[in-house]
C-alpha cells in the first residue's frame, strides 16, 4: 500500500505515515458516496444538524489535541492553531442557524390558480480538494454546508495537512456521518488527478492559481459545478490622516499572522509620503518584536513555513528587491537549524517592477511603498492579476467608502484586515478564483434552485 509521509517543518523529523488511496480506491469511494447521497438527502435536515451539532461539540472536546495535531504538521504557532479552531465554532453556529432560511423552498408567484415556487435540491457527489494554511476554516466552509444541504463529500486534505483531514473525518464519522456521505481520501497530487476523474457533481478547491487552472481545464467540459479559491495579492492604503502608528501595528499582524501563510494576509503596503517614514519605522519596530520559535511554545509568533519549497520563492523575491534598489530593514535570509524557517521580513523603496509587489509571497515578507496621494494609491492597488482583499487606513470613512468601492477586490476592509466574517460571501476578483464561500449564497453554492409551475386546474 502507498504511504504519505508526513513531516514536521518546524523540525524535518519524519511524524506519520498515512496510508494513501490508489486509483481504484477513489473510484470505490466515488462509488459508495453516489450510492449513499440520496438516503443522506432523503434525511430531515432537522437530523443532518444534530449531527452537524454533535461534530461541533466533538472539536470543543477534543480541541487541544486538534490544536496539537496541526501545528505538528503545519508549523503553525500552537496559539493561532487553537483561534482557529475556537473561530470555527461560530461559523458552525452560522451554518446551522442560516441553513434553513437558506435552503426553504420560497413561492414567487400564488395567484389565480398558478403558483411558482423555488426549490433548493443537492448537487449530489462534491470533491472537495483542500488547503493546509487554515484546514478547519477551508475545509469547514465546503464541508458542513455542503453536508447540510444534502450532499455527499470526497475531501481531499492537502497532503500538508492530511492529520487534521483525518481528524476532521473521525469527527464527523462519530457524530452520526454515514461513513459513505463524508470520504477522505489520501494523498498527493495523483490522487486529486483520480478524484477529477471521477463523475461528481462539483468541484471546489482552495490554493494556487496554476492548479485552478489546470483543474478548470480538466473538468470545464463536463458542466458541473466549479468553484475555485485561488491566490491573493492583498494591498492595503495608509492615508496621511492615519495614525501611522496604529496602521502599522494593524498592518504587521495582517502581514505576519501565521507567518504570512494566509489567502488574505497584507502583501503590499502603500503610505502616503507624509506619514511614510514615522508608518515605516513602527511598522519595523512591531515586526521585530514578533518572536519566532518552536511552533509549540505559547510565545511564539512565527512560526515555520509550512512547505519547504516556498523559501526558494522567498529568497528569490528578497534577491529580486535588492537588485531592484528595495530597501532591506529586516530579515531577508533563511534561519538556521532544521526545518523550513524564513526570517521576518520588510523592504521599503519598492515599486511594481519588483516581484514581491506582483507574485503572491505566502510567507513573512512584506514590501512598503511611498505614495503621493489617493489617485496613484488606487491605481496602484488595482494593478494586479488578483482580487481577493483590500484595505484602507484613515479615520474618514466617507474618504474610505470613497476609495474602497473603487477597487476590484472581493473583501473591502476599512480601518482593519485580514478579517473573514461567516455573515458575509468570501470570493475574489480576477486570478483569486470564480464562486464564493460563507454567507447564506455560500450555502446555496451547494444547492441546484429548481423551479415548480404550479397550477390548480388544466
Amino acid at each position: 500500500m502507498t504511504q504519505l509521509a508526513v513531516h514536521d517543518p518546524a523540525s524535518g523529523a519524519l511524524i506519520a505515515q498515512l496510508a494513501a488511496d490508489d486509483d481504484a480506491g477513489v473510484a470505490a469511494k466515488a462509488q459508495g458516496a453516489r450510492a449513499a447521497q440520496r438516503a443522506w438527502a432523503r434525511q430531515p435536515l432537522a437530523e443532518r444538524k444534530a449531527c452537524i451539532a454533535r461534530f461541533r461539540a466533538g472539536v470543543v472536546r477534543d480541541l487541544e489535541s486538534l490544536a496539537v495535531t496541526m501545528t505538528r504538521e503545519t508549523g503553525k504557532p500552537i496559539r493561532m492553531s487553537r483561534n482557529e479552531l475556537n473561530g470555527l465554532l461560530p461559523r458552525i453556529d452560522f451554518f446551522l442557524d442560516a441553513v434553513d432560511r437558506s435552503t426553504a423552498d420560497e413561492t414567487v408567484l400564488d395567484e389565480g390558480g398558478l403558483q411558482e415556487r423555488i426549490e433548493h435540491v443537492p448537487l449530489g457527489v462534491v470533491a472537495n480538494i483542500s488547503a493546509w494554511n487554515y484546514p478547519w476554516f477551508v475545509g469547514c466552509n465546503v464541508i458542513l454546508p455542503a453536508l447540510l444541504t444534502g450532499n455527499a463529500v470526497l475531501y481531499k486534505p492537502s497532503e500538508f495537512a492530511s492529520m487534521t483531514g483525518l481528524e476532521i473525518a473521525r469527527l464527523l464519522h462519530e457524530a452520526g456521518v454515514p461513513r459513505a456521505v463524508f470520504v477522505p481520501l489520501i494523498g498527493g497530487g495523483a490522487v486529486g488527478e483520480a478524484l477529477l476523474a471521477q463523475p461528481v457533481d462539483g468541484v471546489f478547491f482552495t490554493g494556487s492559481v496554476a492548479t485552478g487552472r489546470r483543474i478548470a481545464q480538466t473538468v470545464g467540459s463536463r458542466f458541473i459545478r466549479l468553484q475555485l479559491e485561488l491566490g491573493g495579492k492583498d494591498p492595503s492604503y495608509v492615508c496621511e490622516d492615519a495614525d501611522p502608528q496604529a496602521a502599522a501595528g494593524s498592518l504587521a499582524d495582517g502581514a505576519m499572522y501565521n507567518t504570512g501563510q494566509s489567502c488574505c494576509s497584507v502583501e503590499r503596503i502603500y503610505v502616503h509620503e507624509r506619514i511614510h517614514d514615522a508608518f515605516v519605522a513602527a511598522f519595523v519596530e512591531t515586526v521585530r518584536g514578533f518572536k519566532v520559535g518552536d511552533p509549540m511554545s505559547e510565545e511564539t509568533y512565527i512560526g515555520a513555513i509550512t512547505r519547504a519549497a516556498q523559501l526558494e520563492v522567498l529568497e528569490a523575491q528578497v534577491a529580486d528587491a535588492k537588485a531592484k534598489g528595495g530597501r532591506l530593514h529586516l530579515g531577508g535570509h533563511r534561519l538556521p537549524g532544521p526545518g523550513n524557517w524564513f526570517a521576518p521580513t520588510v523592504f521599503s523603496n519598492v515599486d511594481h517592477t519588483m516581484a514581491l509587489m506582483r507574485d503572491e509571497s505566502f510567507g513573512p515578507l512584506i514590501g512598503i511603498q511611498r505614495v503621493a496621494g489617493d489617485e496613484e494609491a488606487i491605481g496602484l492597488m488595482n494593478d494586479s492579476c488578483y482580487g481577493l482583499t483590500a484595505g484602507v487606513y484613515t479615520p474618514n470613512r466617507q474618504r474610505a467608502e470613497r476609495l474602497l468601492s473603487q477597487l476590484r477586490a472581493g473583501s473591502l476592509y476599512w480601518n482593519c484586515c485580514d478579517r473573514v466574517s461567516a455573515r458575509l460571501p468570501w470570493s475574489g476578483f480576477g486570478d483569486s478564483g470564480v464562486g464564493l464561500t460563507l454567507s447564506t449564497y455560500g450555502i446555496q453554492a451547494f444547492t441546484r434552485p429548481r423551479a415548480w409551475h404550479l397550477r390548480s386546474a388544466c
